[in-house]
């Protein structure tokens, strides 16, 4: 069922409470520059940022809501499949926007007016999936040939997506019908070379990428089940007829691990890519961020394999060669694997000009490399830590860290730092803190329990971070908050009776190592994080100096509460868990959504100001997105509202701009 409105419903109902949109549509006076969005970020380097410039800081409060589209692709989970989160950012193709559904529908629907003009529809297959996860898709891949003749034909320009279901699929853009001479039927087995993977083990969440005429990806691998576990190889296919042109799967010279299973054509246990890609063409070189090798918490079963894991990798991307490679934890028994995006720009340094890459981790660092070579733009630093994790362990006893921009999340928890809506929930989380082991966000896993803070949910995740070159500036969020891990013997998990995961609690087997793992959030009796708060925050970041320029609070704890005391003054800017990315304008505004409470929101560029809030009916845990048609169109900013694995869902698609 799909429902599209320029004001439809449950639509008129929707956009009275909302906004009060209208059923003309009334273009603005005021004249710009013409703004697309072909890619997943904007551009195929992952900036987030438009050239759009109506919308501006002085306005942005008289933003309504302009249409909607609900695609009815939407569950709950109570109907036996596992729920949907909606997180998908449009593309801008010619006047019409494309995206997935969390069902992996591909719809594309008017831009200017929302109205539904094809749908392609896969029929999903896999609809279970382990807790904690939910059914997603990212976003999907544009390419267009580059002879005008092939352009207008059949398939000229084609959309890529990835599916649950382990599929890469061409869909020709202007019809919504499936490019035929692709694999079969418009379709490529991407478990073709992998074999003893459970269908929710080893699937696609995020968009392709493409590089020249190359389309390339990788996967999401289930985390923790076993050391054996699906390879995380990442594959480049001809984007016309879909033949495999390369593969690189992440085993380091001199490997001397176990082979391949038998029937398979790559190494089990590998460094996956589950996150979003990057492409720069002309030098040819498709970018990966790189997650763990298996098991995430226990290094000394990886045979060697973490050479590549949590790293960003630069890949040829007419060949798969190797290029280069930069780490970006070593020897990773943290789950800090690399969520984020490398994000592509000009950095100017001492008069000359760089081409860089901004990459962002879950430890709430970012690294600037210069793309061509993988070196670090500004200097080497490492720092040393403990290694005395549990028995039989083998950890590294330094790490890189940033040597420009500074570190951009707290690396000290001590008891008196604990959080209390109470003097006696603020007892109990200090003497939380003071029961579990913290030495900074490397502290190794432990039998008694070690703090991780940031969590392994960051820090920075996969909505990476943001840069408006005009300013110079590169903005992020980010959540501040601490949970436990805890290495449990072999023997001691076999006798457990109940080895259940109950999200966020959760019981890891880690099969093949001597230990399984247990990880829970610190929170308080209320349930509130114990760390201080803002929980999660907005930054920026000035691209020149390498020093923030504000830090403020993103989000509030309405819509998690279980009491309104978000009322209280004082308790209505405490920052909130945050997943999805933001967007900049060349106006000078941030757009993002994110938070678990349900609104989108518009800061100030310069300032860091709180300038419009927009209360929706899910939470946005999508990036945003822009555009503007034309000289004399209207800018809209697009947002996916369909929540997360940890709010309700949804699966609307609402397009903002001004009267």
């Amino acid at each position: 069922m799909r429902r599209r409105s320029s004001c439809g419903i449950p639509i008129v109902l929707l956009c009275l409470l909302l906004s009060g949109c209208d059923s003309e549509s009334r273009v603005s006076a005021v004249p710009g520059p013409e703004a697309g969005w072909p890619h997943y970020a904007g551009d195929r380097g992952g900036m987030r940022f438009t050239p759009a410039t109506q919308i501006t800081p002085e306005n942005v409060k008289d933003l309504e809501i302009a249409w909607t589209y609900q695609s009815g692709d939407v569950s709950d989970g109570s109907d036996g499949n596992s729920k949907t989160s909606f997180n998908a950012t449009p593309l801008l193709v010619e006047d019409t926007l494309v995206f997935c559904t969390p069902m992996n529908r591909v719809i594309a629907v008017a831009a200017e007016t929302g109205e539904e003009r094809w749908v392609y529809d896969p029929v999903q297959r896999q609809t279970k999936l382990p807790d904690p996860h939910s059914r997603v898709c990212r976003g999907v891949a544009y390419w267009e040939a580059e002879s005008v003749a092939e352009r207008a034909g059949a398939c000229g320009r084609r959309i890529l997506t990835a599916t649950l279901d382990s599929e890469l699929i061409a869909i020709d853009a202007l019809t919504g019908k499936a490019c035929e001479g692709f694999g079969r039927g418009g379709r490529v087995d991407l478990r073709d070379g992998i074999v003893d993977a459970e269908p929710w083990e080893y699937y696609s969440t995020s968009p392709p990428v493409t590089v020249n005429d190359v389309v390339a990806l990788g996967a999401l691998v289930y985390d923790n089940r076993r050391v054996d576990a699906p390879p995380g190889v990442i594959r480049g296919y001809d984007v016309r007829t879909g033949a495999q042109k390369w593969s690189f799967d992440a085993v380091p010279p001199g490997y001397s691990g176990p082979a391949p299973t038998e029937g398979g054509r790559y190494v089990s246990g590998t460094a996956n890519s589950w996150s979003i890609l990057s492409s720069d063409e002309q030098l040819d070189l498709v970018y990966i961020p790189t997650g763990n090798a298996a098991t995430d918490y226990f290094a000394a079963t990886r045979h060697g394999l973490d050479e590549y894991s949590s790293s960003v990798v630069a890949l040829r991307g007419s060949t798969g060669e190797l290029a280069w490679s930069f780490r970006m934890v070593n020897t990773d028994v943290w789950d800090f694997d690399t969520a984020s995006q490398p994000v592509l720009f000009d950095h100017e340094v001492e008069g000359r000009v760089v081409p860089a890459l901004a990459q962002a981790t879950k430890m709430g660092h970012v690294f600037l490399l210069d793309r061509r070579t993988g070196e670090p733009i500004h200097g080497r630093r490492e720092i040393s830590v403990r290694t005395d994790g549990v028995a039989g362990e083998i950890l590294s006893p330094t790490q890189p860290v940033p040597s420009f921009i500074e570190p951009l999340h707290p690396t000290q928890l001590n008891p008196e730092d604990a959080f209390g809506f109470t003097f006696w929930d603020r007892g109990k989380c200090a003497e939380a803190i003071a029961r579990y082991r913290y030495d900074g966000m490397f502290t190794p896993p432990t039998e008694g329990g070690s703090i991780q803070y940031p969590q392994n949910a960051g820090g920075i995740n996969w909505g990476s971070v943001t840069i408006d070159p005009e300013r110079r500036l590169l903005f992020t969020n980010m959540m501040r908050m601490a949970a436990v891990i805890q290495l449990i013997p072999r023997a001691e998990y076999d006798a457990l009776p109940d080895k259940t995961s109950r999200w966020p609690y959760q019981l890891q087997p880690m099969h093949g190592t001597p230990y399984a793992a247990r990880l829970f959030p610190l929170l308080s009796p209320f349930g509130a994080p114990c760390t201080p708060p803002p929980w999660g925050s907005l930054v920026a970041v000035d691209l020149d100096t390498g020093k923030r320029v504000w830090d403020v609070p993103l989000g509030g704890i309405r819509d998690q509460a279980p009491l309104p005391i978000w009322l209280v003054p004082g308790w209505d800017d405490l920052g909130a868990p945050n997943m999805g990315g933001s967007i900049a304008t060349a106006s000078g505004l941030v757009f993002i959504g994110a938070t678990t409470d349900r609104f989108m929101r518009a800061f100030d560029a310069e300032s860091g100001e709180e300038i419009w809030k927009f209360r929706l009916p899910y939470t946005a845990n999508a990036t945003p997105m822009s555009f503007r048609l034309g000289p004399d169109g209207r800018q809209f900013v697009v947002a996916a509202v369909g929540g997360h694995a940890w709010s309700d869902s949804g699966d609307l698609l609402i397009a903002f701009a001004l009267p």
